[in-house]
């Protein structure tokens, strides 16, 4: 009799305890917690064989951003395929090493619309919905994001285990489509259903932040605490949305006591996914004139070592702002040089990153060096043109939002006329944003309109006030 994972999907494990450890695995990825890489390892060791752990460990090992652990993986993965018995395998299984092959070789997008075949067929696969739904997210496909999980949840019902984390992530996927009551809708539901699932309440942070209501996001966050604050692995990625709305707030010390208390820590682990958050939240502070360039050498010294080989474009931003914030420009010189000789390697066909990178990633790191070095309408001429295909570097519209601030500071800083243009488009989505109006002031200010200043500076002192 065939063992079934936790969905109840069979597979051609014919270990118990494989299948207990790949089970294990599946929860850890779900909620962020435990020894994800110890159980899918420990799980290819109890079974050579087992197809779904080696495939597994090729998504997790691209997942993660760090180039050394996709290698790793890669390597683990081609060992398996060249000696493994392919036919012996169920079609679901060879689905899945092909998509995690597809991965492993940096085709991103391709490897996306494999696992979405695979939710086609099986929509009970839960590790084909919860991988293609981290590549929707690092392939900023919003349409996907949301797509995805509500083609597959017809096959699932509200009794089943998972039912909780699939209402999570429609959540997100809804919220970065611009359905924000939707969203906040399905994704409070989740978290009632689950008070652990820190995917959901990471959703319903996304909601409130796209909307401004940051007042109503920290009331949510703190009485959430208990749920997502500890325990697990994503608790810096929501602290950072808490030092987000702290900063719309005015909190700038709050923000900075966040990032040395949490986001980067003496004993911060060296892990990019961590490191994207606290170099992100130091160049908001750094476009509003805050000296955190102490913090940014610390940054710098990490991200060192993952500047090459080139993987993500979406990390490359933040390793350039890190350098930057430093003071380290020649290193941001090299940066850039090197992605330009790389991209004179590769096609774009098979490497998802190519095209990251040269349309989004480049543009962005040249525009934050034009930058540091006070170069404003350079970096506006980097950034106006892509300011509308952000997304298709990946991450979050809140993730992404730092580049438009630094069009916006650097518009500013160079009495650009487009200025008043770019800062009604972010008034177009964030109408209520005390950012927004503070900007708003600073641009009239400048055109030599006081009175409209001092009314935009108390707008935006009004909605700082206001409680969600």
């Amino acid at each position: 009799m065939a063992l079934a994972d936790l969905s109840g999907n069979p597979t051609t494990a014919i270990n118990q305890r494989a299948l207990e450890h790949f089970n294990q695995a599946l929860d850890d990825f779900l909620f962020f917690r435990g020894a994800l890489i110890e159980n899918i390892d420990a799980s290819i060791e109890a079974d050579p064989d087992f197809a779904l752990g080696y495939a597994y460990k090729g998504y997790v090992g691209v997942l993660g951003t760090e180039p050394k652990d996709a290698a790793i993986a890669k390597t683990v993965v081609d060992s398996f395929l060249k000696s493994a018995n392919l036919s012996r395998l169920s079609e679901r299984e060879r689905l899945h090493l092909r998509a995690a092959k597809t991965l492993l070789e940096g085709d991103f997008h391709a490897a996306s619309r494999q696992l979405a075949e695979i939710s086609r067929q099986y929509p009970r696969d839960i590790l084909a919905l919860s991988i293609g739904h981290q590549l929707d997210f690092f392939t900023g496909n919003a349409t996907l994001l949301q797509q995805r999980i509500e083609h597959a949840l017809p096959a699932w019902t509200r009794e089943d285990t998972y039912y909780s984390n699939l209402l999570g992530m429609l959540s997100f996927g809804l919220e970065e489509a611009g359905n924000y009551v939707k969203a906040e809708e399905l994704g409070l539901e989740a978290v009632e259903r689950n008070p652990k699932d820190v995917w959901a309440i990471h959703a319903v942070t996304h909601t409130y932040e796209m909307q401004a209501n940051f007042n109503k996001g920290m009331k949510y966050l703190d009485s959430r605490k208990e749920d997502w604050a500890k325990g697990n692995f994503f608790l810096n990625h929501n602290w950072w949305h808490y030092a987000l709305y702290t900063l719309e707030a005015g909190g700038s010390e709050r923000a900075l006591h966040i990032h040395d208390s949490v986001l980067f820590t003496e004993n911060q682990a060296d892990i990019a996914l961590q490191l994207l958050d606290a170099t992100a939240l130091c160049w908001r502070l750094y476009l509003e004139g805050h000296d955190v360039k102490e913090r940014f050498v610390k940054h710098a010294e990490l991200w060192r070592s993952k500047v090459e080989p080139a993987f993500y474009a979406f990390n490359d931003m933040h390793v350039a702002m890190a350098f930057v914030g430093a003071g380290f420009e020649l290193e941001a010189e090299t940066l850039i040089t090197n992605r330009e000789k790389w991209l004179m390697t590769q096609m774009l066909e098979t490497v998802s990153n190519v095209q990251m990178t040269r349309d989004i990633g480049l543009p962005i790191c040249k525009a934050v060096l034009a930058f540091g070095r006070g170069q404003y309408q350079k970096t506006v001429e980097h950034l106006y043109p892509i300011r509308h295909h952000l997304h298709e570097f990946g991450g979050s519209h809140a993730q992404r939002d730092v580049v438009l601030m630094t069009l916006i500071e650097a518009a500013l800083r160079g009495n650009d006329k487009r200025a008043k243009e770019i800062l009604s488009e972010r008034f177009e989505v964030k109408a209520r944003s005390p950012y927004n109006w503070l900007k708003q002031a600073t641009l009239l200010e400048g055109l030599g309109e006081k009175l409209g200043s001092a009314e935009a500076r108390e707008k935006a002192m009004s909605y700082r006030l206001t409680r969600g």
